[in-house]
């Protein structure tokens, strides 16, 4: 009979043994200027129902492996909003570069 365990996605890191006992980073710091930006172009797409946080997470967990761990906390959020309006024809792929 097959393995059927399932494949978790990236975000889904918790049980991995390569990630145990690894100490756990605390980011107190409040977000940096690009953040601040990404976090308010986020707030408008809602605002305007062009997208939902659960859009915004499903993007993100959907972000190749390489480039998950590539990018950080708000470049993710950034990736993941781009491809939203590109899947929904709000903005061409040619606009993105």
């Amino acid at each position: 009979m097959p393995d059927e365990t399932p494949i978790p996605a990236i975000h889904d890191i918790g049980g991995l043994a390569r990630f145990h006992c690894t100490p756990v980073e605390h980011d107190e710091a409040p977000p940096d200027a690009f953040g601040k930006k990404v976090d308010a172009l986020r707030q408008v797409l809602a605002q305007k129902s062009l997208m939902t946080v659960d859009e915004l997470r499903r993007g993100i967990e959907s972000i190749p492996e390489g480039d998950y761990f590539a990018l950080g906390y708000y470049e993710r959020w950034l990736r993941s909003i781009a491809g939203l309006m590109v899947e929904k024809g709000i903005v061409g792929k040619d606009v993105l570069g």
